[in-house]
């Protein structure tokens, strides 16, 4: 069984977009609801441009998917672009005049141009539709382990919401109540048009993105995720490219525009002591029928992760976004040609798309997390990895063995 892995490819304005994944088991149910509706959620939020409203994003399945279930094989899904016209070159000129905070100008002197055209084209932020369709489409996987994943956006400028979501770890960590925390999280979060299910804080939010775009300006912000029902023991402390933070870490890294991620209290921890970081183990017997084997925390620190495994308790992710680097107002470069000042380009833009950001990282996360429960279960189908999973939990309520 190949490892849980996807390929994208596609160009922000070529005819489509592909997504592969290889790995998935077998007999999987696909969800294709949830995909497209994730997607739809990624084209809107407060503050997108105009390229959302041309776009209908769905996927179409070109292989690997049969009767509605998976087989095995490698998974082709496709998402066309409307605003296809990469070789229109009216539509679509050459760009000499890079964008600062865009990929334009490294890519340009890495492949010997001074068009930032095709190395803008495949850096765009288009491309995270493809990651949120990957994602999406594991989540099928995730629900048959109880496995659920909530993102959020936290913040936008200087304005914080405040949304207690763990402030009562055993809640979370009780199916029926963790359940109840999830659907009123998304519904608060899905009545928000910014994405944030703090509706006070939202109000202050958007109005700072609509002040940057009297200004011209763009703003970022930072986006926020949960998970909900991992079993202990996902990733491993043995080598430090199999620890689940890092590759958690590196997925946030890896989102356009993304400068900084945080697991648990991230950097808080460097400002407090010890006593007030590292989260104490208990044990409640009538939790010991659940995924935690009875073992809990009062508080939850570290984010569900310790030497970079999962600990039972819910991972907690938070990413900075910062803002959109296209400007009304372009700031300063320089022709590549004639390597004289210069405005910078400009291409069609958003003020803020901290929203989509949010739906971007809940997805990147979720297929992390489903490639760790592979990794961990194994199986080349779905009944398979249910009795690996069943059988391990089996084992460590019976130690000592």
């Amino acid at each position: 069984m190949p490892q849980l892995s996807y390929q994208t490819a596609g160009e922000s304005h070529g005819p489509a977009l592909i997504i592969i994944v290889n790995g998935l088991p077998a007999r999987v149910l696909i969800d294709q609801v949830t995909i497209d509706a994730e997607l739809s959620r990624r084209q809107g939020g407060y503050g997108r441009g105009g390229r959302q409203k041309i776009e209908t994003d769905q996927v179409t399945f070109l292989t690997g998917v049969r009767l509605g279930h998976t087989f095995g094989a490698p998974i082709t899904m496709q998402i066309v672009n409307k605003d296809s016209r990469l070789d229109d070159l009216v539509k679509t000129p050459p760009l000499h005049q890079p964008r600062p905070g865009h990929a334009d100008l490294a890519g340009s002197i890495k492949w010997l141009t001074t068009d930032c055209r095709e190395t803008l084209e495949r850096a765009s932020a288009r491309e995270t539709a493809s990651r949120v369709a990957a994602g999406a489409l594991v989540r099928s996987l995730l629900s048959e382990f109880g496995i659920e994943v909530v993102g959020f956006v936290r913040s936008v400028g200087p304005t914080h919401a405040s949304v207690p979501i763990v402030d009562e770890p055993m809640k979370a960590i009780n199916a029926a109540q963790s359940s109840q925390i999830i659907k009123r999280l998304r519904e608060l979060r899905d009545a928000d048009d910014l994405y944030c299910p703090d509706h006070q804080a939202s109000v202050v939010m958007r109005e700072f993105v609509r002040q940057m775009k009297e200004n011209k300006d763009t703003a970022g912000g930072v986006v926020e995720c949960h998970v909900f029902g991992c079993p202990i023991g996902l990733g491993s402390s043995m080598n430090g490219s199999d620890r689940l933070d890092g590759k958690l870490a590196a997925a946030v890294m890896s989102i356009q525009a993304f400068k900084g991620v945080e697991i648990g209290l991230g950097f808080e921890t460097s400002r407090r002591p010890g006593s007030k970081v590292h989260d104490e183990i208990m044990f409640d017997a009538s939790l010991r029928d659940t995924p935690l084997l009875g073992f809990f925390r009062p508080t939850n620190n570290a984010g569900g992760l310790e030497g970079g495994m999962t600990n039972g308790m819910p991972v907690v992710v938070r990413g900075a976004m910062k803002p959109i680097s296209t400007l009304g107002k372009p700031l300063r470069s320089v022709d590549l040609n004639s390597r004289e000042p210069k405005q910078a380009g400009w291409e069609r833009s958003d003020i803020s798309a901290i929203s989509a950001a949010s739906v971007v990282m809940e997805n990147v996360i979720a297929f992390e997390i489903a490639k760790a429960l592979l990794d961990k279960f194994g199986g080349d189908s779905l009944p398979e990895t249910r009795q690996n999973y069943n059988q391990f939990l089996a084992s460590a309520r019976a130690l000592p063995l």
